[in-house]
């Protein structure tokens, strides 16, 4: 983005306004000197004609306010944040999440202690972002308590006040600064909000590992994270939560491998971009981020697999696919697709997109024997005859999975 401040638009008869969830919870909460207004990410996007995920609004009702209003109009009220003044309206089945006006009153890094209010511009400042000090009501007009129309227009992503105060009210906002530039920012990042993360950076080993990797992960579904991750590694903001990347020069091709392709962003091969193969970094990483049981899966099954050629053929290819499952190969060969791109050599990006290519076509074929068949043939159950299923698997499947049951069979019953 270039040239003058983009124009904003008119909000009166955008889709997130016109939901019928939204109107069913304006209606419901309509009071006469306690107005209710959309805020945060449902405007910001909403101006940015992003996607509107979620609906969220402030209220000047308290939550029990709220809760009464809401069930007199009929609807379901589900205190899903009470503590925080947060309950969630549920409308035409879809959730409405309502948060009384709030100040913080006491911080210590990751969580606060807050009281209500029915100020506007208070409740404003104790929001992140300027981005995110966004508000509208039902009818589409904005109050912008703290300039955050200008910032959005410039795509600046902007701390509310005192940069290194607000990151002291909670550290992971070091994280959601890189994450709000990679999704919205241009340019360069806002000086003053850099200087800050640089200088408390170290506060972030008081946030538990859970909400670190939540940050991480959603930088790295940004459509493009690559000039946050390199401003996150300039302030050495990366090395301090991922100190087990080897860099980030890796993320570039394989992003332009995914605008090549039309690949979905995906978090966790970008993360194997920036990896090296190894078991123990893998292993020192999932054990400190707390990833997913299935994420840590992935990613080991990437570093541990043997190597494939590019070259490889359809019937080798096949039986890797079956022994090793496809997604740690379809990893390696999008990694090795990137790296073939970037390094300009359309030879063996033909030849890896054919492989990956007959990855995405294929279907595992079902083994034809089971136990209940040696079983029929006199084998009793227990470690020999999961071995002699285990030879006769392999069999198979050296055959390219051609061998039919009654063929293995008849091997069994000749003494394989």
């Amino acid at each position: 983005m270039s040239g003058a401040p983009r124009e904003l638009p008119d909000l009166k008869n955008h889709p997130a306004l016109r939901a019928p969830e939204t109107k069913a919870v304006f209606k419901a909460l309509e009071t006469p000197g306690a107005p209710t207004r959309l805020v945060g990410g449902t405007v910001r996007n909403a101006l940015l004609g992003e996607p509107v995920k979620d609906i969220d609004m402030a209220s000047v009702l308290t939550p029990d306010r709220v809760t009464q209003k809401a069930e007199a109009a009929g609807l379901k009220v589900v205190p899903t944040g009470i503590g925080h003044g947060t309950v969630t309206i549920v409308a035409h089945g879809q959730p409405v999440e309502v948060t009384t006006l709030r100040a913080d009153v006491e911080t210590d890094g990751r969580r606060a202690t807050i009281r209500y209010t029915e100020d506007w511009a208070e409740d404003a400042g104790r929001r992140d972002f300027t981005m995110n000090a966004l508000y509208c009501d039902a009818d589409g007009n904005l109050f912008d308590p703290l300039g955050g129309i200008g910032d959005l227009q410039a795509r600046k992503v902007r701390f509310i006040g005192d940069a290194e105060d607000r990151i002291r009210e909670d550290y992971l906002r070091i994280l959601r600064f890189f994450r709000f530039f990679a999704f919205y920012g241009h340019g360069r990042p806002d000086a003053a909000g850099l200087k800050a993360c640089v200088r408390l950076k170290s506060g972030m080993d008081v946030l538990s590992a859970e909400r670190i990797w939540s940050e991480l992960k959603r930088i790295l579904e940004a459509p493009d994270p690559a000039r946050a991750m390199l401003w996150m590694r300039t302030t050495e903001v990366l090395q301090r939560v991922l100190p087990e990347s080897w860099g980030i020069d890796s993320i570039h091709t394989l992003i332009a491998a995914e605008q090549a392709e039309g690949w979905l962003p995906d978090p966790l091969l970008r993360l194997q971009s920036i990896m090296p193969p190894r078991a123990d970094r893998i292993d020192a990483m999932s054990e400190r981020l707390k990833l997913a049981k299935s994420e840590t899966a992935r990613l080991s099954e990437w570093a541990t697999i043997d190597q494939v050629a590019a070259d490889i053929s359809d019937d080798a290819l096949a039986a890797r696919l079956y022994r090793d499952g496809p997604q740690p190969l379809r990893d390696r060969f999008q990694l090795a697709f990137a790296k073939a791109l970037g390094e300009g050599n359309d030879d063996a990006c033909q030849g890896l997109r054919s492989r990956l290519a007959f990855i995405e076509g294929w279907q595992k074929p079902e083994f034809p024997v089971t136990g209940k068949d040696l079983m029929l043939l006199g084998h009793e159950p227990g470690p020999a005859m999961g071995e002699l299923l285990a030879a006769l698997e392999e069999q198979w499947i050296e055959s390219g999975f051609t061998l039919s049951r009654e063929t293995l069979l008849k091997d069994v019953r000749e003494g394989l």
